[in-house]
């Protein structure tokens, strides 16, 4: 199918026609191409981004939106989370995936990466939704003499490996996955660093999120969670650390030359009070930033333009320096960079060649006018509510608040009666 976006803004303020034929970007130009196509949307007023991607989430925890609120961490998780998730089944976890999935579709997310369990529940809603997808089985570990490759987790995370990863034409990627340091010992990790290379696999974590996760680890390692990681073999593999709130300036030298990728998760930290990722501070130390959510039940919304506006707003707050970090470079953390932590080296970008996963804004509403440049409305003014359209591999998944994949009032209908009876 040719698709031609008519009049379209770029990124760069310039106004262009961009075509796409079958799954990726066929064209980018000054003048309208000539035809036939299959179908033209009218561009303007509208801005043309690549697809944002979600870096960092827990997809299946729309369940428990609002259910932990106004705690820390450690008695979010302990008094509330992990209870709860013990009640899991395989249903809940796709209903509340399919929802998740719809809600960053309506936001114009087009790729996330999910840790969490019964994830080929997670992965059907994938498959059925048309969004892109790196997903991971969380691991954690806390025998020392354990045999892990008979560890069920383990066994789970693999076998999602062997029926999932490259499925629906590639949209699926499965990683492995530690939850953290604090929840997992040294020899557990040396034997999902030793798996992730086998089979060349990306590895999940959740990284010195907090002050107390951070100052625990010294105390039982010696060592920093980063070093402790290090040493354990994980960073010979490609890893993307969620958080990295409290990283010191060895261990962000130690992500920078292994290549891994921090995710930024800005709401979701400063609503469960853990701190703020020293943005600049990172990226200065040549470290890949991308951004996440987090899950819905820290955050409380899986808008990832919401979170490149307050990284943008409290990167340059923190250190007083407005100049210090641009709205062109906050795309970048939310698509080019979350692509690569993906994998993902044929997405991200606006490029001839590259993969039609696309999302379109309108910025004629009144909270975006005048449009002096877009990607500073994009940046400053705009909302997920201005997401008109969303498109994966070339097709078309969201426009106008219609779902072309997801009966979305029926998935609604399910969850809520699913949700009503959840905890009783």
């Amino acid at each position: 199918m040719s698709i031609l976006f008519d009049s379209v803004w770029l990124p760069t303020g310039e106004t262009a026609f961009v075509t796409v034929e079958g799954r990726r970007i066929a064209a980018i130009t000054p003048e309208r191409p000539q035809g036939p196509f299959d179908r033209v949307i009218d561009g303007r007023g509208k801005l043309l981004t690549p697809g944002l991607v979600n870096t960092h989430c827990h997809a299946a925890m729309t369940l428990l939106r609002g259910y932990g609120e106004d705690l820390p961490l450690d008695r979010w998780l302990n008094e509330r989370i992990f209870p709860a998730e013990d009640l899991l089944s395989d249903r809940s976890v796709y209903l509340a995936s399919g929802l998740a999935v719809a809600e960053m579709l309506a936001g114009g997310v087009t790729s996330f990466s999910d840790m969490y369990f019964f994830c080929d529940a997670t992965a059907r809603a994938v498959a059925e939704g048309g969004i892109k997808a790196n997903l991971s089985r969380s691991i954690v570990s806390f025998d020392e003499t354990a045999d892990y490759a008979a560890d069920t987790r383990v066994q789970e995370a693999l076998a999602l490996h062997t029926a999932w990863n490259g499925a629906e034409e590639g949209r699926i990627r499965i990683d492995l996955s530690l939850h953290a340091e604090y929840t997992n010992v040294a020899p557990c990790v040396r034997y999902v660093a030793a798996c992730a290379a086998k089979r060349s696999a990306r590895v999940q974590i959740h990284l010195s999120e907090t002050e107390k996760e951070h100052r625990e680890c010294l105390g039982r390692h010696g060592v920093t969670p980063t070093r402790f990681f290090l040493d354990n073999g994980l960073f010979e593999v490609p890893v993307v650390a969620a958080h990295c709130v409290y990283l010191d300036e060895a261990d962000r030298e130690i992500l920078a030359s292994h290549g891994a990728t921090a995710v930024h998760n800005p709401i979701s930290n400063l609503k469960l009070g853990s701190g703020v990722m020293p943005l600049g501070e990172t990226v200065a130390a040549g470290v890949t930033v991308a951004l996440g959510t987090d899950g819905a039940a820290s955050n409380n919304r899986l808008d990832l333009l919401r979170e490149m506006q307050t990284a943008l707003l409290l990167g340059k707050g923190i250190t007083r320096r407005p100049e210090g970090f641009t709205a062109a470079e906050g795309l970048r953390l939310a698509t080019e960079n979350g692509a690569r932590s993906q994998g993902r080296e044929d997405t991200g970008r606006l490029a001839v060649g590259c993969c039609a996963d696309l999302a379109l804004f309108d910025l004629t509403g009144l909270s975006n006018l005048p449009v002096v440049a877009p990607v500073t409305a994009l940046a400053y003014s705009a909302s997920a509510a201005d997401v008109c359209l969303t498109m994966v591999d070339g097709r078309i998944l969201y426009e106008n608040g219609e779902f072309t994949t997801l009966d979305v009032e029926k998935l609604k209908h399910e969850f809520s009666k699913m949700r009503a009876g959840y905890f009783n």
